[in-house]
């Protein structure tokens, strides 16, 4: 399949990342090796495909390729191959196969003042909080849902445009004005405000650029899809999101007591956010491609090695206690940048829930004849919407 020309690397020059590879840092922004603020990379190095640990810039090959680097080989989309198949995290990939190089780090916990300082640290500079940096850049906007992460991340851009989507009435568009009028910015804030016809509209999109037709993928990328269109739309070409704070940071219900959750294989509180860590690869194969259909690129706060480093040190009383998760960043929120309580401490529901995407998607499935006694009716009506375009 032919496709635009590309640049060969994103994320960092040849240099670092040679030097990367060749030292075996996974996380090189920690390490002086690259940029303070360096959150990934990937691409094509000399003779091989490279990508980082935590997968941040997705590259794919075609399945079949003797030459997995040549030109009409490889890409950063998978919609620009027939057959995509997606670089390992931390791996290489030449025309003999995949090689695992760089491995996420699996420190011990820190003391629990040593690890909340340097998470408050990692933060501030990546936020732009704290005067050494600034990221407050005029092709910016932020992905904004009103919950905690979004807001961190609208305090490093307080000059962004705010942009929040979802269906009349959803829990994120009044979550988002109620965070933007607690933080004086209600008048940053853009709201779309979805239809049935935006979401037929929208699936052959979604699916397109991430090459997924599950009803969770779809639902959990269009969102965010959306937001990148009406920003591109009107300029911006960068979009700040919180991705990858509640797995960093312990954010998901399944990880608060562990040991009674079927949902996760660990017992321990740290070894539950790991198994979360590790799911972001997938994750950010899904939300970076469906950005870069939009013509946007992320920008990611939460995921610069930095603060990765510090989040993967934090002992487990400082992720996700019975009665709070995600306990230092919120402390962040409230003591480093000073968010108000009802934002630091709010609770937000999953993105295809809080914009009512998953249920208006589940509605118009059954409106067109798939039934909720059907196997996967909804993903059957993706199907369907898929095959119509």
């Amino acid at each position: 399949m032919s496709q635009p020309p590309q640049p060969p690397l994103r994320g960092a020059d040849a240099a670092v990342i040679r030097t990367t590879l060749n030292a075996g840092d996974p996380l090189p922004g920690v390490h002086g090796r690259g940029s303070a603020a360096i959150g990934g990379f990937g691409g094509r190095l000399d003779d091989r495909l490279v990508r980082d640990v935590l997968g941040r810039q997705p590259v794919y090959s075609e399945a079949d390729a003797d030459n997995p680097t040549a030109d009409d080989a490889w890409s950063f989309s998978p919609d620009n191959l027939d057959e995509p198949v997606a670089v390992p995290p931390g791996g290489v990939r030449t025309a003999d196969g995949d090689e695992t190089i760089l491995t996420l780090p699996e420190p011990p916990a820190a003391d629990s003042d040593a690890a909340m300082s340097a998470v408050t640290d990692a933060l501030s500079s990546a936020l732009g909080v704290d005067d050494t940096e600034t990221t407050a850049t005029g092709d910016v906007a932020v992905a904004f849902s009103g919950g905690v992460d979004s807001t961190l991340v609208a305090s490093g851009f307080p000059d962004a445009p705010l942009y929040v989507v979802g269906f009349e009435g959803c829990h994120d568009i009044a979550a988002a004005r109620e965070a933007a009028a607690a933080i004086d910015r209600a008048d940053d804030l853009i709201v779309t405000e979805l239809s049935h016809d935006d979401l037929i509209d929208a699936v052959p999109r979604v699916a397109a650029a991430t090459g997924r037709t599950n009803p969770m993928d779809v639902t959990i990328a269009l969102p965010l899809l959306v937001v990148a269109e009406r920003a591109a739309a009107d300029g911006y070409d960068r979009l700040a999101l919180g991705q990858g704070a509640d797995e960093l940071f312990g954010g998901y219900s399944k990880v608060v007591e562990p040991a009674d959750d079927h949902r996760v294989d660990s017992d321990t509180v740290r070894g539950a956010v790991r198994e979360a860590v590790e799911t972001l690869p997938g994750q950010l194969e899904r939300d970076v491609c469906g950005l870069s259909a939009a013509g946007v690129e992320p920008v990611t706060p939460f995921l610069q090695d930095r603060v990765v480093d510090a989040a993967l040190r934090l002992p487990g009383e400082l992720l996700a206690t019975p009665e709070a998760r995600k306990v230092a960043l919120r402390r962040v929120a409230r003591e480093a940048v000073g968010l108000p309580e009802s934002v630091a401490g709010a609770d937000k529901k999953a993105v295809q829930y809080g914009t009512y995407v998953s249920r208006e998607l589940d509605r118009l499935a059954r409106q067109n004849g798939y039934k909720r006694r059907m196997e996967d009716h909804v993903g059957q009506y993706i199907r369907e919407l898929c095959s119509d375009s």
